[in-house]
């Protein structure tokens, strides 16, 4: 009798059964839809302003243009030709890829506070349904959220659901440099959190990861980016199967990799449908991305690691209560995410996620998840603990600064 465990017609069925399952959760969630999102009428405005307008008897540089030729062009301007683009255009100057970085955070500030005023006569507004009320009430308490203090606001657009990006540490003198890709509902509204959930949301995410960067490394310069600057899928739905999101997404955080300042080593912790976003834009990375860590995958759109084609170290990681294990690693006509990416076959070096809690807690302090995540950042690749106990995930590692 023929093996059923080997047979292609068990393999047919697997794959039937992963698009059933796919079919199912469309029926229940519905159709999640970047349709949905829509353009904010100040950034529209302030587009085509900008797009018009003259600096110094010169045109405004495009701003789809490379990070670098923005670069270049912010560098011919004066400090105080820089701030006054800054405060006329802070939604464009603020997710300029290729701008100082210092002037991102002045240019968000102004939106932010330009945002709250707008969100604040929203959420007083009577003509809105309660439930409209209540979401602009929401969206006042993250804009003031995002002002306090000293922040460093990297992006940030109210558009739709909306996008932003905070950095924690010194970014242009960092000697390290990671930036946290989460996976679906990511927004402004679940940018960050508090409570039992706080590690759960970006900031959240960040913030553990660099204070255990500093456990890890103390004295190192390290900072760490929570990069919420893509539209996410919205649940469990057809966006999240496919990798139409994770396409868009992966343009932009390539966008953003070109354009960080220095030359120092940049690892990709990705969680999630992150990690289908970081599998992506794998190809076309900069060469001083050193390392990409992936977190509850559901797949990474290549068959194996070497099929990511790119010169970064992957690594990969589950918890064993994670739910993701029973989502169907298959690849359709466009639709699922591909291999597993903590299959030995894959390729990937496997470390432990002990102590982290099912899908959403990678970046628990004191797990060691989180513990071989930060060594990954700082560059300690001999402390990083194995999946197994033979150590495979240490081989052939060149570059470790620990060893």
């Amino acid at each position: 009798m023929t093996s059923f465990d080997s047979s292609p017609t068990l393999t047919a069925w697997r794959a039937l059964l992963a698009i059933a399952v796919v079919f199912v959760m469309l029926a229940t969630t519905g159709w999640t839809a970047v349709r949905q999102q829509h353009s904010s009428a100040p950034r529209e405005v302030a587009l085509a302003s900008w797009a018009k307008d003259r600096i110094a008897g010169h045109a405004l540089p495009d701003v789809s243009a490379p990070a670098y030729r923005l670069a270049h062009f912010f560098a011919t301007l004066t400090a105080g030709q820089q701030v006054a683009l800054a405060d006329k255009y802070p939604l464009v100057v603020g997710n300029l890829d290729g701008a100082p970085v210092t002037l991102r955070y002045r240019a968000n500030r102004h939106a932010l506070v330009k945002a709250e005023w707008a969100e604040e006569e929203r959420a007083k507004d009577t003509r809105l349904s309660p439930d409209g009320r209540h979401q602009a009430s929401l969206r006042l308490a993250r804009f003031r959220s995002m002002l306090s203090g000293d922040r460093q606001i990297l992006a940030f657009d109210p558009s739709g659901r909306g996008r932003a990006a905070e950095v924690l540490g010194d970014l242009d003198r960092a000697e390290r440099i990671s930036v946290v890709v989460p996976g679906v509902d990511t927004n402004l509204l679940t940018l960050e959190r508090t409570g039992v959930k706080k590690n759960a949301a970006p900031v959240g995410m960040a913030q553990s990861l660099y204070d255990a960067e500093r456990s890890a490394r103390p004295g190192s310069r390290t900072a760490v980016i929570a990069w919420a600057d893509y539209t996410a899928p919205v649940g469990i739905g057809m966006d999240s199967a496919l990798g139409g999101l994770a396409t868009e997404g992966a343009e932009r955080l390539n966008s953003l990799l070109d354009a960080l300042p220095g030359t120092s080593d940049v690892s990709l912790f990705c969680h999630s449908y992150g990690s289908v976003l970081c599998g992506v834009a794998a190809h076309e990375l900069p060469s001083r991305v050193s390392d990409i860590a992936v977190a509850g995958s559901p797949g990474m759109r290549a068959g194996s690691a070497g099929g990511l084609h790119t010169e970064a170290r992957v690594w990969a990681m589950r918890d064993s209560g994670d739910w993701i294990e029973d989502v169907p690693n298959m690849a359709v006509g466009g639709l699922g995410h591909g291999a597993d990416p903590v299959d030995p076959a894959f390729g990937a070096r496997i470390v432990s996620a002990g102590g982290a809690i099912g899908h959403s807690g990678y970046f628990e302090p004191g797990t060691e998840s989180l513990s071989n995540f930060a060594a990954i950042g700082v560059g300690a690749y001999d402390s990083v603990s194995c999946a197994g106990s033979d150590g495979a995930c240490h081989r052939e590692i060149s570059g470790d600064t620990e060893a």
